[in-house]
């Protein structure tokens, strides 16, 4: 099992449209972290009830089938308002999932991300690949503009045939560690390691992230959320 705990910031946003939640069902427990596209009060209500139902469908049936479901169910809702579907709520969502006596389960849409601590090294492995423009032309070899990591390539709901989702499976005990793109992008744009900010107890290492984050975000701060988990025999 494990200990946890989640800390969110504003930052210059006018809402907080991050959320997280966890679910456990027969010893299957979820951590979900949702990343609302856009800053209104109808992106902040969505995503909130969207990260619960996340976590509680990724805890019945595993992380990337969990994401499937509501993905697939939003896309459904988002394809039945025809144009009016630009104007609903989307969030990108990382999601992972831990269960005694086997590995970490992970999957993820967009550029939410997931990193491990192992229990026997100081080093913090990133399991995600974001689901960006930055990415796209990373991978073709072109160098991306400054701007191309805010189109994101995937989202719960998207109804392109293409749109990735992508999943991982990696031994699980250590130091779980999810983070919106606020949490993440200030602190490697200042070229500082997140693995210095994610000391102590889970409480601690999530506020000290995301401090830190709004700390060294340039402009206007996005909104960073931090859910920080020790696995113990996961």
């Amino acid at each position: 099992m494990s200990t946890h705990s989640a800390a969110q910031l504003i930052g210059g946003r006018s809402h907080q449209c991050d959320a997280t939640a966890t679910y456990t069902h027969q010893g299957r427990r979820a951590y979900a972290l949702l990343d609302g596209i856009g800053s209104t009060e109808e992106v902040r209500t969505w995503t909130r009830t969207a990260a619960r139902r996340l976590a509680r469908a990724a805890a019945r049936a595993g992380a990337l089938e969990g994401l499937q479901e509501i993905h697939a169910a939003r896309a459904a809702e988002l394809a039945e308002e025809g144009w009016r579907a630009q104007d609903m709520p989307m969030a990108v969502a990382v999601v992972a999932v831990t269960e005694p006596g086997k590995g970490l389960d992970v999957a993820w849409c967009g550029d939410a991300r997931a990193y491990l601590l192992p229990t026997s090294s100081d080093r913090l492995e990133r399991l995600t690949t974001d689901h960006n423009m930055r990415q796209v032309l990373t991978d073709m070899g072109v160098e991306p503009g400054p701007y191309a990591r805010n189109r994101v390539t995937s989202y719960l709901g998207d109804t392109s045939p293409h749109a990735p989702l992508g999943s991982v499976q990696v031994p699980g005990r250590g130091r779980l560690v999810l983070a919106s793109d606020g949490a993440y992008e200030p602190l490697e744009d200042a070229e500082l390691a997140i693995s210095d900010y994610v000391t102590g107890s889970t409480r601690r290492a999530a506020r000290a992230l995301v401090k830190a984050a709004i700390a060294h975000a340039d402009g206007r701060a996005d909104n960073a959320t931090a859910l920080i988990a020790d696995l113990s025999d996961s």
